[in-house]
């Protein structure tokens, strides 16, 4: 989960067992990405939990999509009817953030899901230490609850992709794997 890995490679987990590995990686990354968010939520400065959560969301589902093999880039290098397999699959399963280059306005529609609680951790702010504290656990809830449904969504399709065979094809202009 190297931001510097190479996104040249087409890395969909290679069986049931890799997938599964990749998904608990992912998970654990998410739990710590988590409690990174909480802690910044916690930080009586009102708006600076949203900069960050924006940052961090943006960066763990790069990280995540990229684990996978479900990068922008991964996905572009992938043989035509497998391209096309990932992307429906993406949609089946709702995945809005698969394949996709991650933006600052994409990570904000996902967000704005997650408004009310928003509102309830900028409320919290208010009350001194009790309401940092509750501000902090809203924050690791939304944050862990957004990460897991997009190491699902991921998962869902890199599962698609081997039950298609893409490990059985090269992919275009590589020798297979």
């Amino acid at each position: 989960m190297d931001s510097k890995k190479d996104t040249h490679s087409t890395v969909v987990p290679a069986s049931p067992r890799d997938l599964a590995a990749v998904r608990e990686r992912c998970r654990q990354l998410v739990r710590r990405r988590a409690m990174v968010a909480a802690g910044m939520a916690a930080v009586p400065l009102p708006g600076l939990d949203i900069v960050s959560d924006l940052r961090l969301f943006a960066l763990l589902i790069d990280d995540i999509n990229q684990e996978f093999g479900l990068s922008e880039r991964q996905i572009e290098r992938l043989q035509p009817k497998f391209r096309m397999i990932a992307y429906e699959a993406a949609v089946g399963v709702g995945g809005m953030l698969i394949g996709k280059l991650v933006t600052r306005g994409v990570v904000m529609q996902v967000l704005r899901k997650t408004g009310f609680k928003t509102v309830a951790r900028q409320a919290g702010k208010l009350v001194p230490l009790a309401g940092q504290l509750a501000s902090a656990g809203i924050g690791f809830y939304a944050f862990r609850q957004i990460g897991y449904q997009h190491v699902e969504a991921c998962a869902r399709v890199a599962q698609t992709l081997l039950a298609a065979g893409v490990h059985d094809s090269a992919p275009a202009g590589q020798a297979p794997a």
